[in-house]
């Protein structure tokens, strides 16, 4: 919209200051004439008075002005907990009311924002400071926001000063709606395995009485639901066993209320991270050999692992008659190592071993019950292996899965992974262990240096991972019972650590090798994995099967979707998607179940969800503007001055501000030279006649 404007400025000729002298002599002379009662005294001033102007010089200024349009901006709510009961229609009609009200109105530009959530709640002071970045001050008529009034980042805004001014809210929901709320109080990143985790959780709803009690139901790893009936409105405490390391994944709903506006905010999801203490390791060493300092540097370099360990020094030939309990320094303390305090192991390595009646026979059938309880052993084997001092003539050989043919095998070969070690992840991908395709063709063996030794033995049961001369099994693994069992068929592993011809990955295979003795969870054969970045989730799943059952997504709404999964090696297989829902997302392939929380697992968007005006009524109020609910009525929409008061009762008003920019200006002189030459010589004149008569 164009437009003139006038106005009157002064060019003086000469400095103010000396108008103001000349003047003020001028008035003086005047002055006295007038007190002496001359004549002409009148006229004179007139003449004084046109002469301080002409040197003043007073301009005309014509300017053409074009007004800018006054800025409303419109924010619209579209967050998750917008869209609970008849809010997204209310929502809707309350847009298209505003809207048209800001249309009629003249010399007004709309700029309208969707607000959308996010993992941090509805920021909608960061979305309404990002529409007016570019608004100038005075144009800007004022914000508008629609929304259910659970915003998360006023109190930001509040000490940034971010409100603009001024600031209205319309209110979509009902008043005094009521909820249920499951609310997590304090929860641990971490728990101790083999203890109880403490999470502290509140159920609050308003509509109970004091001592009324809410149905809880716990799920741990998608297991069997622990029902428990909970005080409302009161902070409680959950124990949560925590069974293994790695990850545990809890589910806590509590029962549904008819009439509340949704069960999103009744449930919540924990992960709770399991670690080890300190990992206790009794390693028993039969003979003094060269790679007894293999298992101690491997046991030792963990500064989490407690390591026990003897060697039994005296050789089998040796014949003095020295009872054999009496050959040690310190007495072996075989009843309070595997009697009294044997299940305090979570592991226990046997290097070398071999029957000398420094265990009896009792013992070793604790070690049996202990593995079969959920214990862990590794028989390292030497050349006794094979004879009648084996340890497989004795109760551990009902656990075993390797018994000795007799012979024992002194010649050079290379370890080689067997088709299942490659599906295994104690031995897949082990450096230099050579590779697969994905249908299982060798493309190349393994380039680690040669072992020396080899105790042949049959496999009875388990797992052949390594194999050596004609396929005889060098490293097998098996379940027992609850426990797990390993039996490493060579005392030659040593000779990787030396370097011997190129050496291998010992160390490496051996730390994997106890870590899934002591069941860590990134080491099992049969598992499902799941790496989320943002809305992006990546599945992975393990197995010794060479068949890929097909795997079930499960999402946050209830939803279900197969996924289509590719061989990315043997035991291998991946699927990568995209999802559009924030929560708890289960995956299973009919036998595995794998859990995650895309976002955050608890969203700050279903804290609560009850609309209310209690977060942004004192900061719309302290900006000039007025809150008000859609269901009661929504306000008239008006212009107004910016110095006027901004809402009513049933109103909301946007400021007039009128700017302008000057597209054109013209001057005039209002007192040119020959007006002011005629006008001070008439008055002159006219004085001097007037003196004169």
């Amino acid at each position: 919209m164009n437009g003139l404007a006038f106005d009157i400025a002064f060019n003086p000729l000469i400095p103010w200051i000396l108008i103001g002298i000349a003047g003020g002599l001028g008035l003086a002379i005047l002055g006295w004439g007038s007190v002496s009662s001359a004549r002409g005294s009148s006229l004179r001033l007139a003449a004084l008075v046109a002469l301080l102007l002409a040197i003043s010089n007073p301009t005309l200024v014509e300017e053409r002005r074009e007004t800018k349009p006054d800025v409303a901006v419109i924010v619209v709510d579209r967050t998750p907990s917008q869209m609970i009961g008849d809010r997204p229609n209310t929502t809707e009609s309350t847009l298209k009311y505003v809207t048209r009200a800001l249309d009629r109105m003249p010399n007004m530009e709309v700029r309208l924002v969707r607000l959308r959530g996010g993992p941090l709640g509805t920021r909608l002071f960061k979305a309404v400071s990002r529409a007016v970045s570019d608004i100038p001050n005075r144009r800007l008529a004022g914000v508008i926001a629609i929304t259910d009034g659970q915003v998360h980042d006023a109190g930001t805004a509040r000490v940034r000063g971010d409100v603009p001014v001024p600031f209205h809210v319309i209110l979509t929901g009902e008043r005094d709606e009521s909820d249920r709320l499951l609310k997590v109080v304090q929860s641990p990143s971490f728990g101790l395995v083999g203890r109880d985790a403490a999470v502290t959780i509140r159920v609050e709803d308003t509509t109970l009485k004091v001592g009324s009690r809410v149905p809880v139901t716990m799920r741990i790893d998608g297991g069997e639901r622990i029902v428990v009936s909970l005080p409302a409105n009161s902070s409680q405490q959950l124990k949560v066993p925590m069974k293994h390391a790695g990850e545990t994944v809890v589910e806590l709903l509590a029962e549904v209320r008819e009439g509340e506006l949704g069960d999103v905010n009744n449930r919540a999801v924990l992960a709770i991270n399991g670690v080890r203490d300190r990992l206790r390791v009794l390693l028993v060493s039969g003979i003094p050999h060269a790679g007894e300092r293999t298992w101690r540097n491997l046991l030792k370099a963990d500064p989490s692992v407690d390591l026990v360990h003897f060697t039994i020094l005296r050789p089998p030939q040796k014949q003095d008659g020295t009872p054999i309990r009496e050959l040690s320094l310190i007495a072996f303390p075989v009843r309070e190592l595997f009697e009294v305090k044997l299940d305090e192991f979570d592991l226990i390595v046997f290097d070398r071993y071999r029957r000398r009646g420094v265990l009896p026979r009792t013992y070793l059938s604790n070690i049996v019950d202990y593995v079969r309880k959920g214990g862990a052993l590794l028989e390292a084997s030497g050349p006794t292996f094979a004879t009648r001092l084996s340890l497989s003539r004795s109760p551990l050989g009902e656990i075993l899965p390797g018994r000795p043919t007799g012979n024992v095998i002194e010649k050079g070969y290379r370890p080689r992974i067997t088709d299942l070690g490659f599906r295994h992840p104690v031995t897949s991908g082990l450096k230099g262990g050579g590779r697969l395709d994905a249908v299982g063709q060798r493309l190349e063996e393994a380039n680690w240096g040669r072992w020396l030794r080899q105790v042949e033995a049959d496999p009875i049961r388990g797992s052949v991972l390594i194999d050596g001369i004609n396929k005889r099994p060098i490293l097998l693994l098996d379940r027992v019972g609850k426990g797990r069992i390993a039996h490493l068929l060579s005392d030659h592993i040593w000779l990787w650590s030396r370097g011997f011809e190129g050496g291998g990955p010992q160390a490496e295979m051996l730390r994997r090798l106890a870590h899934w003795l002591m069941k860590e969870p990134d080491l099992e054969e049969k598992k499902l994995q799941a790496v989320v970045n943002g809305t992006t989730i990546e599945l992975y799943r393990h197995s010794l099967e060479t068949d890929e059952p097909e795997i079930t997504m499960t999402r946050p709404d209830g939803t279900t979707e197969t996924l289509n999964v590719s061989i990315e090696r043997p035991g291998l297989s991946s699927a990568r998607f995209q999802t559009d829902q924030v929560g708890l997302h289960q995956f299973t392939d009919g036998e595995m179940l794998k859990l995650v929380a895309v976002g955050a697992p608890n969203p700050a968007e279903f804290s609560d969800l009850r609309a209310s005006e209690r977060i942004l009524g004192p900061l719309s109020e302290a900006s000039g503007g007025g809150v008000h609910w859609a269901a009661d009525g929504l306000p008239g929409i008006r212009r107004v001055g910016s110095d006027r008061t901004m809402a009513g009762r049933d109103w909301i008003g946007l400021k007039a501000n009128e700017d302008y920019v000057v597209t054109g200006v013209e001057t005039h002189p209002l007192m040119p030279g020959f007006l002011v030459l005629v006008m001070v010589i008439g008055l002159a004149t006219a004085a001097w006649w007037r003196e004169a008569g």
